[in-house]
C-alpha cells in the first residue's frame, strides 16, 4: 500500500533564508487552522517532529477529496535536502541550456552511461550544496538544480513543506504558500514510499 507525500519546494531559498520563510509559512498554516501549532513525534517520516492536521485542513484540498481525510502531518525541511518522488522510474532529464532530453532508463534498467554522472552529482550536491553535470548533447556544464526532471522527480533545495498521506493539494493552496515565499520559484513533488 505505502505512504504518499506531497512536497512544495522553494527552489530559491538560501540556507540563511529557509528558517525565516519556514516560520512565516507555518505561522500562516497554524493561523488558518490547516495544521496544529504543536510539534509532535511520529507524525511524519524523515524528521523527528511534525505538525498534525488542524481543524481546517480541508481548505487545502478539493471538496470531493475531503472524504479521504488527512493522514499524518506536515514536515518542514529547512536544511539542504534532495527532495524526490520516492518509488517509480526516473525516466529522463532535460537540459536547461539546449532543451535536449537525456534518457536515464531504458525501459528495464537505469542506463549507467547517462545515469552515472547524475547519481554522482546528486551525492555531491547533498554533501556540499554544489554539483554540475555536463549535458551529453550540448556539452555545457549545468548546475544540478537547474536540470528539469521528468515527472518532477527531483528538487534540490534548502526549504520544503511535505504533507504525508493527505488528499491532493489544490493549486490555490499551493499558490497561497508560494505567495509567502518572497516571490521565489517553487516546484510541487508527489511521491510514494
Amino acid at each position: 500500500m505505502g505512504d504518499h507525500f506531497q512536497t512544495l519546494v522553494d527552489l530559491d531559498a538560501s540556507p540563511q533564508d529557509a528558517p525565516r520563510l519556514a516560520e512565516r509559512v507555518v505561522a500562516w498554516l497554524v493561523a488558518e487552522g490547516l495544521v496544529q501549532a504543536e510539534l509532535l513525534p511520529d507524525c511524519v517520516y524523515g524528521l523527528p517532529l511534525g505538525r498534525m492536521p488542524g481543524p481546517n485542513w480541508h481548505r487545502a484540498v478539493a471538496p470531493q477529496d475531503v472524504r479521504f481525510g488527512p493522514g499524518e502531518g506536515l514536515a518542514v525541511h529547512t536544511e539542504r535536502t534532495v527532495f524526490h518522488g520516492g518509488q517509480g522510474t526516473l525516466e529522463a532529464v532535460h537540459c536547461p541550456r539546449c532543451a535536449a532530453t537525456t534518457r536515464l532508463h531504458d525501459g528495464r534498467n537505469m542506463v549507467p552511461e547517462t545515469w552515472g554522472p547524475f547519481l554522482l552529482a546528486v551525492d555531491t550536491w547533498y554533501e556540499t550544496g554544489a554539483a554540475d553535470v555536463d549535458c551529453p548533447t550540448c556539452a555545457e556544464r549545468v548546475p544540478l538544480p537547474d536540470w528539469t526532471w521528468h515527472d518532477d522527480y527531483f528538487a534540490f533545495a534548502h526549504l520544503g513543506f511535505q504533507l504525508w498521506n493527505w488528499p491532493p493539494l489544490t493549486t490555490e493552496f499551493r499558490t497561497r504558500i508560494t505567495g509567502l515565499l518572497d516571490g521565489h520559484r517553487t516546484t510541487y513533488l508527489q511521491g510514494k514510499l
